[in-house]
């Protein structure tokens, strides 16, 4: 048992200490030691971080600071809000800018070469010697030099690499300074692979979930709730406390490459499926809760972009130069509040509201009325501090995305700043001109250096008392983060545990359920569905060509069966002669032709703009808008981004001509297309070549073959409007929802929002009662 410590002078400090006695025990496991109080907060340290344990009242407290006293902030009986207010005044500028840092993706263990290398001793991981969890150069250097406290995890090998790298930077941060815990958090990380298998007896690395356009497409936001509680029980096992997620934007145009990581288009139904996600994620209870729904397996949500990133010009994207204006032509800019006003700021848990919102980088063109500025959402302070903090009371923590302050490189790269409308600002400037619009944070930022030069031009325009007090408002806002779930008592994950605990059978059944009531069932003529299984089936292969994907990375070229043959053949018979088969089992993506730039007509002496299609053939643009709304960069000598009569292709044509090859090849017998949908398609090229119809936002192979032979029953419903025609999509407004002509199949349904099948027919229910109603 270790020495008891009582403070200098603490047994004066508080009344009553020591009086009834030692009440707590503890335990250890290798390096970390775990201290159990009966009646109170169970706390956890390492062994080697030189942290000591105060007893006050029979209780345990852990001396974070080792000044030898228990100081309001190490006290977990104490309000949060105290202990933040009470560790923010205590701890020095370079400290607070160390908070306000979001760390650059960290992959465990750290990239050999790229955008996220790293080395270990000076080498690179394979050459080191290092174990997996073990903590790279840069990661010891930005959270001791820099007193970074936010880390942004991707890739790990497993849950229990992931909780030792978590335990391993958690004993390094809790003996140096104040002993604060690190926040890690981590992008959406409970996507499906479509070729891996299900048992309904198995467990797996993570339980697996349809994307975000999945689970609006259920309309059910207590199955998202459901979600947000395993998934967040799944984060606090791997070490994580905050997650970058819900994707709340409207997506108003559907163009926009972010389609698919949002709830689709309507106001109603992604205020409610976000407010469940975030209570999901947010809320602990029973033995778990702290106080307030807050706990131990309450996960942050960073709520993102505000003010709705969905509306960008042509259906543009805002991480490039050629996509950083949102228009609203329609003049629907605060229909994009209202996921965040009426559902992310009130929640239906005891939480309340998301503890974290993130702009987007899009310039709201025109859209500030009082300062008239047209500047990144992070840079502007109608939108940051006259709307979000002051109109709609949101005194969370606002966080950047990623490379805002960064200098643009090239309107067409990913991996560059977009510092959109302030590009002619320093570095530091930038951070200056986000802190006073009411930024807390910044994304995608390892050096402290450019926030304490921030301060000092703080101190020179308004003197120390006034940038004191704005960096401590910061810095309470994102202690409190910390505090409210548990991480200052006890930050540290048990390997077995978390081993046990992530990706557990019952986490991967209920994941695959909902994959189950996310497919939308768009066709079904004559009820060709269910199929009858051991039948033979035919399926085509899918030519990839080579392209480049969302980052800019080269894609190769590839024809590969586009589904795991392997559980084909356990539903039915194959052949790769239509002839002898029953049915064809054809499976597609969405038309993609790119974000809507094309370099080498830039490079030729052209704007770079062309249209992005929603068609699989060629499609040339016609009579629409000219001039754009919105235009100017300065790495570009005009401002006009129209382009009308101008042409574009897709990369995946030959998906139609899989379809329509198929079709010819049956000879009458039925076509089952299965779609994986990222954006509302102009199905009018091949519907009617398909039997059947199912089309799904990110599932297993094995969930849509469950599907298609009636092993469930298709419940879901379209969560985006599917166009008529390209004309249409040209005429509707980007920041207006639900306002295209839509779709109409041969056997008369309307691919309308809120439009799905089962095998009865369409489906009329409570959901599309509630969400069908006019806007």
């Amino acid at each position: 048992m270790r020495n008891l410590l009582v403070g200098l002078g603490l047994a004066g400090l508080i009344p009553g200490a020591m009086a009834q006695g030692q009440k707590w025990t503890e335990t250890r496991s290798g390096e970390i030691v775990t201290v159990t109080n009966p009646g109170g907060q169970t706390l956890g340290y390492a062994a080697t971080s030189g942290v000591k344990i105060l007893t006050v009242n029979g209780f345990a407290f852990k001396d974070l600071n080792k000044n030898g006293q228990l100081d309001k902030y190490e006290n977990w009986r104490l309000p949060v809000d105290l202990r933040a207010k009470d560790l923010a005044s205590k701890m020095s500028v370079e400290q607070i800018a160390g908070l306000m840092l979001y760390s650059r993706h960290q992959p465990i263990p750290a990239a050999a070469g790229g955008p996220f290398a790293g080395t270990y001793g000076g080498k690179v991981f394979a050459q080191s010697g290092a174990q997996p969890y073990d903590l790279s150069d840069q990661q010891k250097e930005f959270l001791t030099k820099d007193n970074l406290r936010h880390i942004l995890v991707t890739s790990v090998q497993s849950p229990e690499i992931a909780a030792r790298w978590n335990n391993n930077v958690q004993a390094l941060v809790e003996g140096i300074g104040l002993g604060i815990p690190a926040n890690n958090s981590s992008d959406p990380r409970h996507g499906t692979r479509a070729d891996a298998e299900y048992n309904a007896g198995a467990g797996g690395a993570i339980s697996m979930w349809p994307g975000s356009l999945g689970l609006a497409a259920t309309f059910n936001p207590a199955l998202v709730k459901q979600f947000g509680q395993i998934a967040a029980t799944e984060y606090r096992g791997l070490g994580i406390a905050t997650a970058l997620s819900p994707q709340v934007d409207l997506a108003t145009d559907p163009r926009w490459s972010r389609v698919s990581g949002t709830f689709g288009e309507d106001p109603l139904l992604t205020t409610d499926i976000g407010r469940a996600y975030i209570d999901g994620f947010q809320t602990s209870t029973g033995a778990k809760e702290i106080t307030g729904g807050w706990g131990y397996t309450s996960v942050n949500a960073m709520v993102k972009h505000w003010p709705g990133g969905g509306s960008g010009e042509g259906g543009r994207d805002a991480h490039y130069g050629y996509g950083k204006y949102a228009v609203y032509p329609g003049n629907k800019f605060q229909t994009h509040f209202r996921p965040f006003t009426e559902g992310a700021f009130k929640l239906h848990g005891k939480t309340g509201m998301a503890s974290a919102v993130m702009p987007y980088y899009t310039i709201s063109y025109d859209q500030d009325k009082k300062y008239n500025e047209n500047v990144g959402n992070s840079y502007n302070k109608y939108i940051i501090g006259d709307l979000l903090r002051t109109k709609y009371k949101y005194d969370g923590v606002v966080c950047t995305d990623w490379l805002v302050t960064g200098d643009e490189t090239a309107v067409d790269v990913f991996l560059t700043g977009k510092s959109w409308g302030v590009e002619n600002l320093t570095v530091a400037q930038r951070h200056y001109k986000a802190l006073l619009a009411g930024v807390d944070q910044f994304g995608g930022n390892n050096e402290a250096a450019p926030v304490l030069e921030a301060y000092q031009m703080g101190l020179k325009e308004f003197g120390v008392a006034f940038m004191r007090r704005r960096f401590e408002q910061s810095a309470v806002r994102l202690l409190k983060n910390i505090f409210r779930v548990g991480l200052f008592e006890n930050p540290y994950v048990d390997p077995e545990v978390s081993k046990a605990t992530v990706g557990k059978p019952e986490f991967v059944e209920a994941g695959y359920q909902a994959q189950l009531q996310s497919v939308v069932m768009l066709k079904n003529k004559a009820k060709v569905l269910p199929l009858q299984k051991n039948k033979t089936v035919y399926v085509p292969k899918r030519y990839t060509p080579a392209g480049r994907n969302f980052l800019g990375m080269a894609t190769p070229e590839k024809l590969d069966y586009p589904v795991n043959m392997t559980i084909v053949k356990k539903y039915f018979r194959v052949t790769d002669n239509p002839d002898e088969a029953d049915y064809a089992l054809v499976f597609i993506q969405s038309p993609n032709s790119g974000g809507g730039y094309d370099s080498d007509d830039a490079k030729k002496g052209g704007t770079g703009y062309v249209p992005i299609s929603l068609q699989y053939g060629e499609y040339t643009a016609q009579d629409t808008r000219d001039p754009s709304i919105a235009g100017g960069d300065p790495l570009e000598t005009f401002t006009n981004r129209s382009y009308n009569g101008k042409q574009t292709k897709t990369i995946n044509s030959t998906d139609l001509t899989m379809v329509t090859e198929t079709y010819a090849n049956m000879k009458g017998k039925p076509v089952i297309v299965s779609m994986n949908m990222s954006n509302p398609a102009v199905f009018g090229e091949f519907e009617k070549q398909a039997n059947a119809i199912l089309v799904n936002f990110g599932v297993q192979d094995q969930a849509l073959l469950d599907l298609l032979t009636g092993a469930a029953e298709p419940s879901a419903l379209l969560p985006m409007q599917m166009p008529a025609d390209m004309k249409t999509v040209e005429e509707q407004y980007e920041d207006v929802p639900r306002d295209m002509k839509c779709y109409v199949d041969s056997e008369e349904n309307t691919y309308d929002f809120g439009f799905g099948l089962n095998w009865k027919g369409v489906i009329r229910d409570t959901r599309t009662a509630r969400y069908r109603k006019p806007l």
